[in-house]
């Protein structure tokens, strides 16, 4: 079963999705939330698979509440308002559901979910360590390192790499050209994977390539590719470190 939660600050709306939730026995209700800060705790607290949120709340927008969150679960977004659409699917929402829906259109958005997660448990069931990342001295290349992403093994150079994201059970590799490499493997093995010395975790979220970093201001590291990543309260301190270390006067 896939234990999931539902958001809404609409108390006919959150009962409606709990009545569906009730007829799929692929899902499991573990809370029902009026707001955001609501979940903010029930997540803090409890293992959950897929969240059901809607968008347009009083006290954080759904879209707000995914994004800050440092490793979301899968998102399903529920709203009445059909703008907010682009916005969702660019956080990765694994579907948009316009109110009012119908069972229907609630079931196929669950079986995305449910594929995703057959596909998540599958693979670490059978090989955990598929996808796994190979040190650099097993590597063809002492500059580089083997990925396995698309069912074969990709070989990435260290100065390609400007930062690297985890997405669920997955990492996502930004490299310079553009190009975006997704393989299931998780980030803090990959951190180990890497050369400290090239590379820094700066949040639960991230990785970056030291080389590639031009910039920190309030809380954010800037890219020489032209995005930016945040830095965490946990990992403040080391990287401020590193940063005057190398620029005492630019990057404060």
């Amino acid at each position: 079963m896939i234990k999931c939660v539902a958001i809404d600050d609409e108390p006919l709306a959150l009962r409606q999705i709990e009545t569906y939730i009730k007829r799929l026995p692929s899902l499991e209700l573990v809370a029902l939330c009026h707001n955001a800060t609501q979940a903010e705790q029930v997540l803090s607290e409890k293992p959950v698979e897929l969240i059901f949120v809607d968008i347009n709340m009083p006290d954080k927008s759904g879209v707000d509440f995914v994004r800050d969150m440092e490793n979301p679960p899968l998102v399903i977004f529920t709203t009445a308002y059909s703008q907010y659409a682009i916005e969702g699917f660019r956080l990765d929402a694994v579907d948009y559901l316009l109110k009012p829906f119908s069972f229907a259109e609630f079931e196929r958005a669950v079986e995305k979910a449910r594929s995703l997660v057959e596909l998540f448990r599958l693979r670490e069931a059978k090989d955990a360590k598929l996808g796994e990342a190979v040190p650099a001295q097993e590597s063809k290349a002492n500059d580089c390192i083997s990925i396995k992403a698309d069912y074969k093994v990709t070989l990435v150079r260290y100065t390609d790499i400007v930062f690297i994201e985890s997405v669920g059970e997955y990492v996502r590799l930004h490299l310079v050209s553009g190009q975006k490499i997704m393989s299931l493997f998780r980030l803090k093995n990959m951190e180990t994977a890497l050369p400290s010395e090239r590379f820094m975790r700066v949040h639960r979220s991230y990785i970056v390539n030291l080389e590639h970093v031009t910039g920190y201001a309030r809380g954010q590291v800037s890219l020489d590719n032209g995005d930016s990543v945040p830095v965490s309260v946990n990992y403040r301190d080391s990287f401020r470190d590193y940063v005057e270390s190398i620029h005492p006067t630019q990057m404060m």
